[in-house]
């Protein structure tokens, strides 16, 4: 039977306003092969909601594009993979905000 590898996984929020220094801690801690950020408590995706009631273009975890920002060519210099559901309710405008802070840096 082959060795099974680990898998090192950090959790860099649990909520939408966690701690924003989490990412930087977690990627000066050592190896990883995910970071994962879960924003969706119940009462966040009712502010989501109602922000997205008054702006289409809202509803999402505004900060995540941002911090990603901070962090993306440590993060794609290092292969690390993110999987976060900051899109809320608005999934899409997540992704053109990501996009664009890409676009921005000039990074995939």
């Amino acid at each position: 039977m082959a060795e099974k590898q680990a898998i090192r996984v950090g959790g860099a929020a649990g909520f939408w306003g966690d701690a924003d220094h989490a990412t930087a801690q977690l990627l000066e801690s050592g190896p990883l092969d995910f970071l994962v950020y879960d924003y969706l408590a119940e009462i966040t995706l009712s502010i989501m909601a109602r922000a997205r009631a008054k702006d289409p273009s809202q509803g999402y975890a505004r900060d995540f594009p941002k911090t990603l920002a901070l962090h993306r060519r440590n993060l794609n210099a290092r292969g690390l993979r993110v999987i976060a559901n900051a899109g809320g309710v608005t999934p899409s405008a997540c992704a053109a905000a990501l996009r664009e802070e890409a676009q921005a840096q000039g990074v995939d």
